[in-house]
């Protein structure tokens, strides 16, 4: 009996330990923790107190991914322009409603009847899907000269050799608004705000080479353009700047307009200089250059391109192309921040759900997704897919609360994948290359004149997860200053 007792004693005595020695620990993480937040607060404040950043507005909130639960908060409820930082939104919603597999359709289609002599007596018509990627020169199978020839042997098949009609563009997937309303003119004729058509083309952009003068504040000139052939016409003040000193070029013209203007600088030295610009109507530009690739292969086309709407079940369809894998279009649109790839996404959303391909129906599709997901929408309003208009807005709360409620989703794992690893990949490439090992931090960055801003996942080396949101704007300075301050912040996040 008295061994009995001694034994017990003996278990107790090591159970009391095992507790202490648990609830030290336990102390000891909660310290560590209360250390390291303690330390992001720090940072915080020091990036406030920063030149430049008196009228500033900063938020930052940061949140355990399992638990759904705020670590850290600094004017976290506070609504904000998020910039690209809605292109999460927008990519989020396209896995959820369309799923990682899913391909835009483009369809060739011909009207009339061929004849036994090879003449088609009626239209050949490319109805477009809003393929963002179509005709794009980054890849081959994407490459307007590997599409025509694929459509053109569909009509040698066919037994066409003479086009009695017209070669047409079909666009009305998607409205004929292809700009947000309220985007700024400055913004409005650049590559990046080029807007969207129901068929797009070269990712609706074209390059302008400019050869610069041969001293500084000389008149620089046009010398081509790519794709050629393109019927713009060029009001260029471009004159030459120092050496080195990049693309300084801005693009004005309407989306329906031939006109571009452009004005700016391009560097000295640098014969053909390339930049991006806005290709007007880029459905009637891609039909009228599937019309030329024919005549020069030999298949007479009689008229001029046009636009055509077909009535449901109207012609043949002749030929099938499916874009890449919506995975890989979202990757892109967030690694590289792609506005279009973007917008393209949100139209679509639109046409699945309301039979209407246009910014107001795709919002209402990825704010339906949002409010589906049990998401309190206070401080949040969107009226685009990219974030390239000013009138959108969110708080660093929300978009952490986005970010936790994705992460039970099946396809979390592949959205994660499509943000920039930081100090690796896409536009956070620069960004946090002195981690320490083992903490990967995912993230999308978003910026525009006045606003600077990020959010993603951090997995630090116990493999929990935490999403973040850090945006700044209305600061005073160059983005590149505001950005290596923000980037203190991103560091203090990353070992939380």
């Amino acid at each position: 009996m008295i061994k009995y007792r001694r034994l017990m004693a003996k278990l107790t005595i090591k159970f009391a330990q095992g507790i202490l020695l648990t609830i030290a620990f336990m102390c000891s993480t909660l310290s560590l923790q209360a250390q390291d937040v303690s330390k992001l607060q720090k940072a915080v404040m020091e990036v406030k107190e920063e030149r430049g950043m008196k009228h500033a507005s900063l938020s930052v909130a940061v949140y355990d991914m399992k638990k759904k639960s705020s670590l850290f908060s600094y004017e976290a409820s506070r609504s904000l322009m998020p910039a690209s930082l809605v292109k999460l939104f927008t990519t989020a919603a396209g896995f959820d409603r369309l799923g990682g597999d899913f391909r835009f359709r483009t369809c060739l289609v011909v009207t009339g009847e061929v004849s036994a002599d090879g003449v088609l007596r009626g239209d050949v018509v490319i109805v477009g899907g809003g393929d963002p990627l179509l005709g794009s020169y980054r890849y081959r199978q994407t490459h307007p000269d590997t599409l025509y020839a694929a459509w053109c042997t569909a009509l040698r098949k066919a037994g066409v050799n003479e086009v009695q009609g017209r070669v047409c563009y079909d666009a009305s997937v998607f409205d004929k608004q292809p700009l947000c309303d309220n985007w700024v003119w400055g913004d409005i004729g650049n590559y990046y705000a080029s807007g969207v058509s129901g068929l797009n083309f070269h990712e609706n952009m074209y390059f302008v080479y400019f050869t610069p003068g041969t001293k500084v504040g000389y008149p620089a000139t046009v010398a081509s353009t790519s794709p050629t052939g393109l019927s713009i016409l060029h009001q260029n003040e471009v004159m030459t700047g120092p050496e080195n000193s990049g693309d300084g070029v801005i693009v004005y013209g309407d989306p329906h307009s031939s006109v571009r203007t452009y004005r700016g600088t391009v560097p000295l030295g640098r014969n053909r200089f390339a930049i991006r610009a806005g290709l007007p109507n880029p459905g009637l530009v891609c039909a009228e250059r599937f019309a030329t690739y024919l005549i020069e292969h030999g298949v007479k086309v009689s008229k001029s391109s046009a636009e055509r709407i077909l009535k449901k079940g109207e012609g043949r369809v002749l030929s099938e192309y499916y874009s890449i894998p919506y995975y890989m279009i979202a990757q892109y649109a967030n690694l590289t921040s792609n506005n279009m790839y973007a917008e393209c996404i949100l139209k679509y959303l639109g046409h699945q759900a309301k039979s209407v391909g246009s910014y107001e129906a795709g919002v209402s599709v990825v704010e339906n997704f949002m409010k589906g997901s049990g998401l309190d929408m206070g401080g949040v309003r969107l009226v685009d897919g990219s974030g390239l208009s000013r009138c959108d807005a969110a708080t660093a709360d929300f978009v952490c609360r986005f970010l936790c409620s994705l992460r039970a989703k099946p396809y979390y794992t592949d959205f994660v994948a499509t943000l920039g690893r930081a100090g690796e990949s896409g536009t956070v490439a620069s960004l946090l290359k002195k981690l320490p090992q083992g903490i990967e931090v995912r993230m999308k960055s978003g910026s525009m004149s006045g606003v600077c801003a990020f959010a993603g996942v951090v997995t630090n080396k116990s493999g929990d997860e935490r999403c973040f949101a850090v945006i700044c704007n209305n600061f005073d300075g160059a983005p590149s200053q505001i950005k290596t301050r923000l980037e203190k912040i991103l560091y203090s996040i990353a070992q939380l």
